[in-house]
């Protein structure tokens, strides 16, 4: 995608510094001879164990119901890749520090369990008893900080403070009152636009190719999603007009790419506006403004939830895959249960971390670095 040409770039100082305080780490390192901090946070993401994982988890199916696994559908690991390549792209197009926008991208979802969603709303579930909660942004902080393994100075990658905020906050806001622990996060103040960006790259990727894989499983229907989708619909007779021999398949692609890059500009645009609006010049004033800056025009805005409530009725909670789900929490509910009910079963790296973690955490790190497959295996094998 290239960016749009008449999109100029944003003040400066509002972009986050390569050199600056967001770029301290827990533990000291002295710094590279020829990458940025946050240019090695992206390769320590990239080579992490969970990051790797997530091309064995859901994004939204692996297969279509009642079907075998499919090639083409989207895993997290490739619905990563979309973000990151968006997001990049809107940086890049706003002069802010792209390197720090592309680390957050691609470990947005590194916190995410089996079975996406249905797999995240389960762990929470069977935590519930137990006074704690699932949070996969929250996990995916402890992954990074605690849970991978790599370095024999410290645990977890020691990645910058910029980039543990934004895992934090690229999507929604925590009170220090709730979480204490988060504290050295500046949960008082908005995150830069860098991590703002995220959120929304993360729904331009997933609305555009959820249509696309959901018609490619056959659950929508080309003329459901014409009807209902304004956004699409629009166009789709365009593209339908100017290649009328072109394969259907070939032209709701031709939609969801143009459906893409409508909401890149649109975004571009509208970020623009409210920086200009509000007289935003630094960091420090976007820290400070009453609400995000990040955002889709009102008008887009009303494209997006009219195709994400669209996808929610007929594609998410769609009969076949209500039962998925289903299944995801049967699985998640029931293996969970038996762990804690015979801590035994679990790995000995994972028993050794009770004494300090407790057995439900425990136990929920353990099933939440899984893959689909893994789950799986697992279940048939320790199934009551």
């Amino acid at each position: 995608m290239s960016a749009p040409t008449t999109i100029g770039i944003l003040p400066t100082a509002i972009a986050v510094s390569p050199g600056g305080e967001l770029t301290r780490r827990a533990h000291s390192e002295p710094p590279h001879a020829y990458r940025s901090p946050f240019a090695r946070d992206g390769a320590r993401v990239v080579h992490a164990r969970a990051f790797r994982r997530l091309a064995g988890k859901t994004q939204v199916f692996t297969q279509a119901p009642g079907s075998k696994p499919g090639d083409h559908f989207r895993s997290r690991l490739t619905h990563t890749l979309e973000v990151a390549q968006i997001a990049r792209t809107l940086a890049t197009s706003l002069g802010l520090n792209t390197e720090l926008t592309e680390t957050l991208a691609l470990v947005h979802d590194i916190g995410h369990p089996p079975f996406g969603h249905a797999g995240e709303k389960a762990l929470d579930h069977a935590l519930k008893p137990f006074g704690l909660s699932f949070d996969h942004n929250l996990h995916a902080l402890r992954i990074v900080t605690w849970f991978e393994e790599r370095y024999p100075a410290f645990r977890g990658l020691n990645l910058t403070l910029g980039v543990r905020e934004g895992i934090i906050k690229h999507s929604r806001d925590y009170s220090v009152g709730d979480h204490p622990e988060l504290a050295e996060y500046l949960l008082e103040q908005r995150p830069p636009l860098e991590a703002q960006l995220i959120d929304l790259a993360d729904e331009i990727a997933y609305l555009t190719a959820d249509i696309e894989d959901g018609i490619d499983s056959g659950i929508l229907e080309i003329g459901s999603v014409h009807a209902a989708v304004p956004l699409f619909r629009e166009f789709h007779s365009e593209a339908k007009a100017r290649f009328p021999n072109a394969a259907p398949r070939v032209l709701a692609g031709e939609a969801t790419r143009r459906m893409l890059n409508a909401l890149v500009t649109d975004l571009l645009k509208e970020v623009r506006r409210r920086v200009e609006t509000a007289d935003i010049a630094t960091l420090e004033k976007i820290r400070h403004a009453p609400d995000r800056l990040a955002a889709f025009s009102p008008a887009m805005e009303h494209e997006r939830m009219t195709a994400k409530h669209f996808l929610y009725a007929n594609l998410y909670n769609s009969p076949g895959m209500e039962l998925i789900h289903a299944e995801a929490a049967e699985v998640v509910g029931g293996l969970f249960t038996r762990f804690v009910t015979n801590p035994d079963l679990l790995p000995d790296d994972h028993r050794e971390q009770i004494p300090t973690e407790g057995l439900a955490r425990t136990v929920t790190d353990y099933i939440a670095g899984m893959t689909d497959s893994f789950i799986e295996q697992t279940w048939a094998r320790i199934a009551p």
